[in-house]
C-alpha cells in the first residue's frame, strides 16, 4: 500500500441521510487507543491482523481480509500486530444510520464482518474515496451510495455466515411467508421446526429485522395492496381474504402503516 492518506469533508447542508465526512488508507503499524469520534467508522483490514476493542463488542480478534464498524461517542480501541496491517477507512453519519442499526446491518455488539470477497469491498472503499477527492456535490453524493453499498456488501457476508450455520433459517422464514394468509400458532410453528418460540423469534429478527407475527402482518398487508391495485374485490373482502374479519381495524391499521386509506391506496395505485 503506498503513503498513508487522508481526506475530510464537510458534509453538504442537503446531504441529510448519508454524508461521508472523511476517508483514508495507509500501512498501520501502531494502535488507536481509548478513542472516541463523533460520527460513525468503517474500517476494511485487507491484510494483516491484531484486535478491535470496544465496550459493547469486547475484544475481538481481526484477521484481515474484514471490516469492522465504529459506533459515534463511543469509547474504542483497535490495532494491528507487530507486523502492521493494511487498511482503509471511512467517516460518515446522517440519518440513514438510523436505518442501519435498526435493520441490523450494523451491529455495535457484533461490529466485525469477515470478508470472502474481499475485492468488491476494496473496490467500493477506492471509488468512495475517488469521489471525495472530485470535492463536488455529485462527488459527496456518489460517495454516499458507495458507503451504502459497503454497508449491504458486509450485510450479506454476515447473513452468508449466518445461513452456513443455521441452514434452517432460510426454510422457516419460507414457510410462514406460504402460510402468511393463515392463522399463526407461535408455539406450534416453533416446536414444528424443533426450537422453542424465543429462538425462533430470535432467528427472525436476525434475519428480517422483525419478529414472527410482524413479519406475517407486513406480507398480509403487501398482498391486501397488491389486490387493492389489481383487482375490483370490496376492501372487506380483502380483509378478511389476508385474515382480518373486521374491515374497520383493518382500515385503521391499513392506514396506521400507509398513511392513506385503502381506498384512497387504491385511487392512487390502480392499475399501475
Amino acid at each position: 500500500m503506498r503513503a498513508a492518506e487522508a481526506i475530510y469533508r464537510s458534509p453538504l447542508d442537503a446531504a441529510g441521510g448519508l454524508a461521508v465526512t472523511g476517508s483514508g488508507r495507509q500501512h498501520a503499524r501502531h494502535a488507536v487507543m481509548r478513542r472516541k469520534l463523533p460520527s460513525f467508522a468503517v474500517v476494511l483490514v485487507e491484510r494483516g491482523q491484531g484486535f478491535l476493542e470496544t465496550a459493547a463488542g469486547g475484544r475481538r480478534h481481526i484477521g484481515g481480509p474484514a471490516l469492522f464498524w465504529l459506533f459515534p461517542n463511543r469509547l474504542h480501541s483497535y490495532g494491528p500486530d507487530e507486523a502492521g496491517w493494511d487498511e482503509r477507512w471511512a467517516l460518515f453519519d446522517g440519518s440513514f444510520t438510523r436505518d442501519f442499526v435498526r435493520l441490523h446491518l450494523i451491529a455495535e455488539r457484533q461490529p466485525v464482518v469477515a470478508l470472502r470477497h474481499v475485492e468488491e469491498v476494496a473496490r467500493l472503499f477506492a471509488t468512495l474515496h475517488a469521489d471525495l477527492i472530485n470535492d463536488t456535490p455529485l462527488g459527496q453524493a456518489s460517495a454516499a451510495s458507495a458507503l451504502h453499498n459497503i454497508v449491504i456488501s458486509a450485510a450479506k457476508e454476515t447473513s452468508a455466515a449466518v445461513s452456513g450455520r443455521q441452514v434452517d433459517a432460510g426454510d422457516i422464514i419460507e414457510t410462514l411467508r406460504g402460510r402468511a394468509l393463515q392463522p399463526l400458532d407461535l408455539a406450534a410453528f416453533a416446536v414444528e421446526h424443533g426450537m422453542s418460540p424465543a429462538t425462533l423469534r430470535r432467528k427472525f429478527v436476525a434475519e428480517t429485522g422483525l419478529p414472527p407475527k410482524a413479519f406475517q402482518l407486513r406480507i398480509r398487508m403487501d398482498h391486501a395492496k397488491q389486490l387493492l391495485a389489481t383487482s375490483d374485490e370490496k376492501i372487506e373482502t380483502i380483509a378478511a381474504g389476508i385474515g382480518i374479519d373486521d374491515p374497520f381495524y383493518f382500515s385503521r391499521l391499513f392506514h396506521e402503516r400507509e398513511s392513506c386509506s385503502p381506498s384512497q391506496f387504491r385511487a392512487r395505485y390502480r392499475r399501475m
